[in-house]
């Protein structure tokens, strides 16, 4: 008989938040993880900052007028832990459901930060991980701080070995190789909707199917790959004036598919404007056969040669120390030996 392996069915919940508004928006992820675990889903998979949305202005607007935005993202923003993490493992909990969710998440000790974080949530309702997205791309600059290596880290879990990066991460191959060298199984990775007449003509959804192929293939995992959707509350919110509203309305490019060990599609996948849950079982028995040929986590590398050095330690605004220092005046035992010299 040997070992089993678990089959996991995974949902990528392509969906649009409710723009700003953390409360409702928090609604709708509750309602959706009820609907995906109906239909037998076993990890749940949210776009990025689901929980309230995407900064799409600083794409639009003068970076001097959009402070008043900032203000309404934080207000709409979450702690961790708080009620909005509660809720969000209750309903997970109740499903008995993995789910991993990005949020817009307010740190306890500052009100003019903001980071991009994914939660892994688990069935008995506890928060498994917190990742901080390590580099915000391009303008996110102007709204989220930077993460560190202490979150980049899989589980163990029994639906598999999860692992995940959010939306540019995933072109970090040095963030991919961390989590492939701890036997990651199934990886996630969550973006945003762009509009197709964003300035200068990105097209996220063909790099994001490329990508999400490509770390399917290098690291012989599963690929859960899920993005969000603009609707009408975005409009509403940031389009006043006609060349925004052109914008914001243009045709949108984005990609939700799952992939499996050897970079194929193994899904149906979502239109980009249109919000639609995707599922695929996964066996993770199917990894072994794809990772006989490269296995980058073992036999198909050389780690005398070439290695990677991950740096776990949380980067903290003040370290504490018990040690008293010297009054005003006093000169340390140091400071006295080097006199006597």
């Amino acid at each position: 008989m040997g070992d089993a392996f678990p089959k996991v069915k995974v949902a990528a919940v392509q969906a649009a938040p409710v723009y700003l508004d953390r409360e409702r928006t928090l609604d709708k992820a509750v309602a959706l993880i009820s609907e995906a675990s109906r239909n037998g889903a076993d990890l749940i998979a949210f776009p990025e900052v689901f929980i309230a949305g995407y900064p799409y202005w600083n794409r639009l607007e003068n970076v001097f007028k959009t402070t008043p935005f900032f203000i309404e993202l934080l207000k709409n923003s979450v702690c961790v832990p708080g009620p909005v993490t509660d809720r969000l493992c209750k309903a997970a909990q109740q499903a008995g459901v993995h789910v991993v969710i990005g949020i817009n998440e307010r740190p306890d000790n500052t009100l003019g930060t903001l980071y991009n974080t994914n939660l892994v949530i688990g069935p008995e309702g506890k928060i498994l991980l917190k990742h901080r997205k390590l580099m915000p791309t391009y303008a996110e600059k102007l709204v989220w701080g930077f993460g560190d290596g202490s979150s980049l880290r899989i589980l163990s879990t029994p639906v598999g070995k999860i692992g995940t990066l959010i939306c540019g991460e995933n072109a970090n191959p040095l963030a991919r190789f961390a989590l492939i060298a701890q036997g990651e199984e199934i990886h996630i990775s969550n973006y945003p909707s762009m509009p197709s007449a964003d300035y200068g003509g990105y097209n996220i959804g063909a790099d994001v199917k490329l990508g999400g192929a490509a770390h399917a293939f290098e690291g012989k995992v599963f690929h859960v790959v899920v993005s969000s959707v603009i609707d009408a509350t975005v409009v509403e919110k940031l389009a006043d004036t006609e060349e925004k509203r052109r914008i914001l309305t243009s045709p949108q490019s984005s990609f939700t598919g799952i992939f499996a060990p050897g970079g194929n599609l193994m899904s149906n996948t979502a239109s980009p404007d249109q919000e639609e849950i995707v599922y695929a079982v996964c066996d993770i028995e199917d990894i072994i056969g794809p990772k006989l040929r490269h296995d980058l986590a073992g036999q198909y590398n050389r780690f005398d040669v070439l290695s990677l050095k991950l740096n776990r330690a949380p980067c903290k605004p003040i370290t504490e120390t018990d040690e008293a220092l010297p009054a005003d005046g006093d000169i340390s035992d140091e400071e006295q030996e080097s006199e006597k010299d």
